[in-house]
C-alpha cells in the first residue's frame, strides 16, 4: 500500500530509492510538515508514482522544492550469512565491517536495515560481488522483504 509524501524533486522518479532520515531542524515550522513528515525514520522506500500536475512546493531542505508523490516500502538487497540464506527465513546482518573498499561493503552495511534487526528474506540472489571476504565470512546475497507500513 502506497504512502502520500512530499520529497525532494530530484528524487521524484519513479523508482528511485531512499532512506527516510526524518525531520531536520529547519522543518519546524514549515506549513507542508503534516504532509513531509509521513514516513517511518530509517526504512527504506521506493518512487511508485508522482502525483500528476503536483506542484514544487519550497522547502528549506531541498533547494529545488519537494512535490507530492506515492511511495511504498522498498526491498533491500543485503549479505547474509551463508549458513541462514534461505528464502522465508528471519536473520540479522552479520555484523560492521571495516572495509569500505570491497564490492561488497554496501550489502554487508545496507542502508535501511539496522545490524541487531530480524528481517525476513524474500529471495535469494546468489553469490556477493566480492571474491573473498577479508573477515573470513562465508556470505551469500539476499533481498529482505519490505517492511510493512
Amino acid at each position: 500500500m502506497s504512502t502520500l509524501t512530499l520529497i525532494g524533486s530530484r528524487l521524484a522518479e519513479p523508482g528511485q530509492e531512499f532512506v527516510y532520515r526524518g525531520e531536520a531542524s529547519v522543518c519546524d515550522g514549515c506549513p507542508y510538515r503534516d504532509q513531509c513528515l509521513t514516513l517511518t525514520e530509517g526504512r527504506r522506500y521506493r518512487v511508485d508514482s508522482v502525483r500528476e500536475n503536483a506542484s514544487t512546493l519550497d522547502c528549506a531542505v531541498h533547494d529545488s522544492g519537494v512535490v507530492a508523490v506515492d511511495v511504498v516500502p522498498a526491498t533491500v538487497r543485503a549479505n547474509v550469512a551463508s549458513a541462514s540464506a534461505y528464502a522465508g527465513s528471519k536473520v540479522s546482518l552479520e555484523g560492521s565491517c571495516p572495509h569500505t573498499d570491497c564490492p561488497s561493503h554496501e550489502l554487508c552495511e545496507p542502508e535501511g536495515v539496522d545490524f541487531d534487526e530480524q528481517r525476513r528474506i524474500e529471495s535469494v540472489v546468489g553469490d556477493p560481488p566480492h571474491d573473498f571476504c577479508a573477515l573470513d565470512r562465508e556470505l551469500t546475497t539476499v533481498e529482505f522483504e519490505a517492511h510493512e507500513e
